[in-house]
């Protein structure tokens, strides 16, 4: 589910692209989010759910980034970016969509670099331990492996270095999708209406709780805190029904992650 413009500024605004996207999941969410493109940054700003749950949540699991080196991978129209950047974290943006780095470039101007690039891909612009964060929100599900992308994210990040993300839970989408099959990793897809008219098709990977801990595991990380919040209170208010279902029905899972003391 979704949680919930601008030409590039007129600053001088580096033009990176480690595409074209050699990837099979890659090319499918680049082409379906340049689909959803504005429509898409309008649910994701002004949407209750970013708003009064995924957004804090992620945040809340984030700490002080002043001054730290932050890699926002999966940016989308770069809500979380333009957070991070507010608090004085140097940030390096990416997505795999060529309209969501446009409308992130349009928003964060030379307050961070964005690059469109794919997790599923070596993350070649950065060097060994050169990020002291990696926040992920709502990307990973989009890759049938998190191998790559979380050996990447171990490499880049410094010693006591972290990753936060969050992720469907598995749970709604075996209610979803899967109800025959609990443990199985496959490709689903879903028509989402953003703004309450147009059908957008999304296509994602769905998986259980023990393949996510697993890849976390091989990739050489621990999992300092696992979380499954409820909304703010605001959201009753705002979005009753969206309050409600959040409450009676799984929907995202957050994750911390550090290094562990040895590598895999």
């Amino acid at each position: 589910m979704p949680p919930g413009a601008g030409l590039a500024s007129a600053h001088c605004v580096l033009v990176w692209d480690y595409l074209p996207v050699g990837d099979a999941d890659g090319e499918l969410a680049a082409r379906q989010y340049d689909a959803m493109g504005a429509a898409y940054r309008t649910a994701n700003d002004e949407g209750g759910v970013s708003a009064c749950y995924e957004r804090p949540a992620t945040i809340g699991l984030l700490g002080d980034v002043r001054g730290r080196r932050v890699l926002d991978a999966g940016c989308g129209p770069g809500a979380l970016s333009r957070w991070l950047a507010d608090q004085g974290a140097i940030v390096t943006a990416i997505d795999v969509s060529a309209e969501m780095v446009r409308i992130a470039r349009g928003r964060l101007g030379d307050s961070a670099r964005v690059i469109r690039a794919d997790l599923a891909r070596p993350l070649d612009f950065a060097a060994g331990a050169s990020t002291d964060l990696v926040v992920s929100s709502l990307a990973l599900h989009y890759l049938e492996s998190w191998d790559a992308p979380l050996a990447e994210f171990h490499r880049i990040l410094t010693p006591g270095g972290a990753v936060v993300f969050s992720t469907h839970h598995p749970a709604a989408d075996w209610q979803a999708h899967s109800r025959d099959d609990y443990f199985a990793a496959i490709r689903v897809s879903e028509t989402w209406y953003l703004g309450g008219e147009q059908p957008f098709e999304v296509t994602f990977w769905r998986r259980p709780l023990t393949a996510m801990t697993s890849a976390i595991s091989r990739a050489g990380f621990v999992i300092d805190r696992l979380e499954e919040p409820s909304p703010l209170p605001g959201l009753e208010e705002r979005e009753p029904a969206a309050h409600h279902r959040l409450m009676t029905t799984p929907a995202f899972l957050f994750f911390r992650l550090v290094k562990a003391q040895s590598s895999p």
